[in-house]
């Protein structure tokens, strides 16, 4: 594979770094907001991401000249589990700072990543006005849209994603088939701790009950709310960034020897072997490597986590680009 250089926005803690790097790629600028997901940047790559990408002073130290632009936009705009605001909300409006710096620089392609709702949202204009933006006014060649799911890359987890992949339309490229992998298979045992985990990951008798409660009466409205206990031999719903998130996917594991509690908790630490998984579970969820720094809380690693891209569909998807690009790098 040829040497291409990237940059890197919206950069989180690296998923698309660690991708674009396992492919020959060199990550010649990275931005991101969030203090604690640059420390674990830091950690992780030995260089800090600049800040706030809508501010000039921060767009002026991007490099004139790399080839693929990556930008996994936050969550919150475009979420349906969010306002569902779109380019109302302001943070809807980051994509025309990411369009700004395409008009600008002209990368030879963009990968751009989001949450599945993208799709229908506003009745589905605001992927069209995505669209337009990059086909019309800044022409580039954006093939349909793919809805990828990590499940089918080597990871154990139900995660659909919409992928954005352009070409500029000077290397007269009219042509881009997603990967269609279909053939993965994995389980939750796959990524589980191979010794026992810490008592504080368990959880206690009460907030068992609370949980129980708070389903039962999300069930008596017809809703599917609430926690769910997943098997080993299945695969974990998508590991999301707060709310219910890790309670929708907690697991049985009867390996503890000690149930004193080293948290605060009301109760006694449940007896079944319900517990959350690890932020190192998680990050193996999202195709992370072992060597992978975990420097934060676990609140904050969750986050982290949760908000990341699922490193392996983006690997795939980042072949295919550069399969492309062959002959313009």
């Amino acid at each position: 594979m040829k040497k291409f250089s990237f940059i890197d926005l919206f950069a989180g803690i690296g998923g698309f770094r660690i991708a674009m790097e396992s492919l020959g790629g060199k990550c010649v600028f990275s931005s991101e907001w969030d203090k604690y997901a640059k420390l674990t940047y830091e950690a992780n790559y030995g260089d800090k991401p600049l800040g706030d990408i809508t501010k000039e002073e921060v767009k002026e130290k991007i490099p004139l000249d790399f080839d693929l632009l990556c930008a996994g936009f936050p969550c919150q705009a475009f979420s349906i589990a969010g306002k569902r605001g779109g380019f109302e909300d302001t943070r809807g409006t980051l994509f025309f700072e990411v369009a700004d710096i395409i008009k600008k620089y002209k990368p030879k392609a963009i990968f751009l990543e989001n949450v599945k709702g993208l799709h229908n949202h506003d009745r589905g204009r605001t992927l069209s006005t995505i669209l337009n933006t990059l086909r019309e006014d800044l022409g580039y060649f954006v093939p349909k849209p793919q809805i990828i799911n990590s499940k089918y890359y080597g990871v154990p987890q139900n995660r659909e994603r919409i992928f954005i992949v352009g070409f500029r339309g000077d290397l007269n490229l009219n042509d881009f088939e997603y990967p269609n992998n279909k053939t993965v298979k994995c389980a939750i045992e796959d990524i589980i701790e191979k010794q026992e985990v810490s008592v504080k990951y368990y959880l206690s008798t009460q907030y068992i009950k609370t949980l129980k409660k708070h389903k039962k009466r999300h069930k008596s409205k017809g809703n599917g709310f609430g926690y769910q206990i997943i098997n080993n031999d299945s695969i974990a719903n998508a590991i999301v960034c707060g709310g219910m998130g890790k309670e929708r996917n907690l697991i049985i594991d009867d390996r503890l020897s000690t149930f004193k509690p080293i948290t605060n908790i009301k109760g006694e630490v449940n007896r079944e072997g319900i517990r959350r998984l690890t932020p190192r579970e998680c990050a193996r969820l999202q195709g992370f490597p072992e060597t992978f720094k975990i420097v934060v809380s676990d609140a904050q690693a969750y986050k982290q986590f949760g908000n990341s891209v699922a490193i392996p569909a983006i690997r795939a998807t980042g072949s295919r680009i550069l399969s492309k690009l062959v002959n313009a790098l």
